[in-house]
């Protein structure tokens, strides 16, 4: 079965706020059989404009990572971020291999 991945660019607008989103979300990203496999604010733009912290989660399946975005406790999360972070966010299925 294919992984699945959640890749998100964070414009972070209130640093303490997302502080407390980081705190609150990963606790979740692990209950939910997520790990981090990048996360920064320094990925190496060649093209387009858009800036803010880069984060690439892996589940083991795009179902997974639909469990754990639609969960209860990640939206509560998000909605912490939501308070100091505008975001991009997509979820896709890897390459079966």
């Amino acid at each position: 079965m294919p992984k699945g991945y959640l890749v998100a660019n964070l414009r972070v607008k209130d640093p303490e706020a997302f502080k407390k989103f980081s705190e609150a979300a990963l606790p979740f990203i692990e209950q939910y059989g997520g790990r981090i496999l990048a996360r920064g604010p320094h990925a190496d733009r060649h093209e387009g404009n858009v800036s803010g912290v880069v984060t690439m989660l892996e589940f083991e399946s795009k179902e997974a990572v639909e469990k754990f975005y639609f969960s209860d406790e990640y939206q509560a999360a998000r909605a912490i971020r939501d308070t100091g972070c505008d975001a991009d966010l997509m979820i896709i299925e890897g390459i079966q291999e």
